[in-house]
């Protein structure tokens, strides 16, 4: 797996920073609270590595997690995942429901679908202006597993496949909701957004 230098690390997660400032904005019209959305941290893993890392930190707790498969000049798969209880409770705050109402879980679904596909098109929007080409998008799917179940259940992996793995926070009126977003790249689309960052780089030198 090529390592990537701190300058193109940089670059990218600028431009992933970029795209969830995005979702942020639309998120905060969509709803009456002010929302900011980070990515403090941006790593990049081989398959057996990230799931270590996602145990690590989340045991065996269930996850929600929202997919979105892209192809294009890059193809693979986009994921924002969430440990339960925050997913309940970002819904929570979000739809104004009573976290213990009955009613929570009918709109999880929808509510969780609709945030996830706000962040990752802001998130493969960013790196597509970053290529400089539109990517095709499949229609969002919503899964909620462990994370041996979850990840890369449902679609092949190589050895050359890259995961890269950005932390979110979300910060809502005061209130700080950590998930995960999961990006997931075939390493000969990985080598075309290498590319693309080093051509970003020259411009800027």
């Amino acid at each position: 797996m090529k390592s990537l230098t701190a300058e193109q690390l940089d670059a990218l997660q600028e431009f992933i920073n970029i795209g969830v400032g995005r979702a942020a904005s639309l998120l905060t019209e969509m709803v009456d609270a002010r929302i900011l959305l980070q990515i403090p941290t941006l790593r990049i893993y081989q398959v057996k590595h990230l799931r270590q890392e996602l145990v690590k930190q989340f045991a065996s707790q269930k996850f929600s997690a929202v997919r979105l498969d892209f192809s294009g000049c890059l193809n693979g798969s986009a994921e924002l995942v969430f440990p339960t209880e925050s997913a309940a409770a970002l819904v929570s705050i979000l739809t104004r429901e009573d976290p213990n109402s009955p009613d929570l879980d009918a709109v999880k679904i929808g509510t969780l679908s609709e945030i996830g596909n706000i962040i990752i098109n802001g998130v493969m929007g960013s790196i597509s202006n970053l290529l400089r080409h539109q990517l095709n998008y499949k229609i969002p799917s919503y899964l909620e597993n462990t994370i041996d179940n979850l990840l890369l259940s449902d679609y092949p992996v190589t050895d050359g496949t890259v995961f890269l793995l950005a932390q979110a926070r979300f910060t809502i009126e005061e209130m700080e909701i950590i998930g995960d977003i999961i990006l997931i790249f075939e390493m000969r689309s990985f080598d075309t957004l290498l590319e693309a960052i080093d051509r970003e780089l020259e411009v800027s030198m």
